[in-house]
């Protein structure tokens, strides 16, 4: 008896519970679906101002189609923008920033919504290892507002924005090309650090990218053929001289010098090589030449008419 007392008292509370949750949600619901644009603003404006911006953005997004051209519709868009930006929808709030830009470019928030626009390129920016298109899209887009606003408070974070879109940029290259050399594919690795070296002359790699280019060089001078090593080591030997020149105190001075050291034992021991090729090819170039005069000899010999005997 008892037991089913408190049975019949739980399900009573949980009865009261789901009505006063559905009496809550249909509430919303019921704003949602009414006509009252006035009411609906102050709530989409309350929701936002609370942190409820999942509700806020289902008012706003009506709100902005209802309230197209009127006087309230700056201050509507703004919001929307903002909301999209607050529930990290980046793409979304990009797209409202710029086209706030755009209706409104004689408002004092036009210079904000841009740079507001640029900024959401910079979030979508990827680790460096994946695809960087909207990495270029977000450095395009910063300069741009640079360039629109360049006396603007705004104008030296966007160029700080920029140079950390930059250094993402100039890690992937890095990564990249190092990548050639660790699968010894080492001319590819040495153009690839050559294009990482001119695509970014200041790159706080440089040091590194020559480092390794002189390792990729001799590698790919000692895995040649005898006949192109001399010039492909005399190149090692170039690149060495240059590290050597520019990072006289590299930590990796002293591996530079020995890939030279090597490079210039790996020219005199393919000189000894073809030296001793040559000859050895002369050689059988002088036999084949005295097998042949004997071949002629004999067929000569074998012509001749032997006279008959008196």
């Amino acid at each position: 008896m008892f037991k089913n007392k408190r049975i019949v008292q739980t399900l009573a509370i949980l009865m009261l519970a789901v009505v006063g949750f559905s009496g809550c949600k249909s509430k919303f619901e019921k704003l949602r679906a009414s006509n009252d644009t006035g009411r609906k603003y102050q709530e989409a404006i309350r929701y936002y101002n609370e942190g409820k911006f999942s509700k806020a953005l289902v008012l706003f997004d009506d709100l902005v189609q209802r309230y197209r051209g009127r006087p309230e519709a700056e201050d509507l868009n703004y919001y929307f923008a903002y909301t999209n930006f607050q529930l990290k929808d980046y793409t979304t709030a990009r797209y409202q920033f710029q086209s706030f830009a755009e209706m409104y470019p004689g408002s004092q928030r036009a210079e904000e919504c841009r740079y507001m626009a640029a900024y959401c390129y910079y979030l979508e920016s990827p680790v460096y290892s994946l695809d960087q298109s909207n990495t270029l899209k977000a450095i395009e887009a910063l300069q741009l507002f640079i360039n629109i606003y360049p006396e603007s408070e705004r104008a030296e974070e966007a160029a700080n924005l920029i140079d950390n879109l930059r250094a993402k940029l100039e890690r992937k290259s890095y990564e990249n090309s190092k990548i050639y050399l660790d699968i010894g594919d080492y001319l590819a690795a040495v153009i690839a650090f050559d294009n990482s070296l001119r695509d970014y002359p200041d790159t706080k790699y440089a040091e590194e990218l020559e480092y390794y280019k002189i390792e990729a060089q001799y590698l790919y001078a000692l895995n040649s053929s005898e006949r192109r090593q001399e010039e492909r080591f005399n190149d090692a030997i170039e690149f060495a001289d240059e590290f050597v020149d520019d990072y006289p105190e590299s930590e990796h001075l002293e591996d530079a010098l020995k890939y030279k050291a090597d490079a210039e034992k790996g020219i005199v021991r393919v000189q000894q090589t073809l030296a001793e090729w040559s000859v050895l090819q002369q050689e059988a170039e002088e036999r084949q030449q005295r097998r042949e005069e004997k071949a002629k000899t004999e067929e000569i010999i074998e012509e001749t008419p032997v006279s008959p005997q008196g």
